[in-house]
């Protein structure tokens, strides 16, 4: 027997644990939702006196009884709807009035230039007349 042990034998590993025994994992998804019911309805939620349920296809949550607030869960989706609507009407409104002001700048722009090359015109004109003038 060696005095510090013996430095090339190892520990046994543990056993390994058994595989599951739950059938969860072998069976069908339609089965496994008939048999242990993990078909769950719409979420509901009681908060301070009101039932409250999740819409999925809206997603969101909508009072079941009662007023919110004063204010029924319909009248608001339909109030913030409305005001969607507004914002992306005032949005399209912005864009055309700025679009009229780059066409009213464009068009005063050229405006003067037109203007500038009719006084052009009008002195070349006017001094040729002059220096006729001054000729005789």
């Amino acid at each position: 027997m060696p005095l510090l042990g013996n430095k090339f034998n190892t520990k046994k590993t543990p056993p390994r644990r058994s595989a599951s025994l739950n059938n969860l994992n072998r069976l069908e998804s339609s089965i496994r939702d008939e048999e242990y019911g993990m078909t769950y309805g719409q979420p509901k939620v009681k908060l301070g006196g009101q039932e409250l349920k999740f819409d999925e296809d809206n997603g969101v949550w909508i009072a079941e009884s009662g007023n919110a607030g004063g204010v029924s869960q319909r009248d608001f989706i339909k109030v913030r709807k409305q005001n969607k609507s507004l914002a992306e009407e005032n949005n399209l409104l912005k864009l055309k009035i700025e679009l009229l002001l780059d066409m009213l700048a464009e068009t005063t722009a050229e405006k003067h230039l037109m203007e500038k090359d009719l006084g052009e015109y009008g002195h070349s004109s006017s001094s040729k007349k002059k220096s006729k003038s001054h000729k005789r």
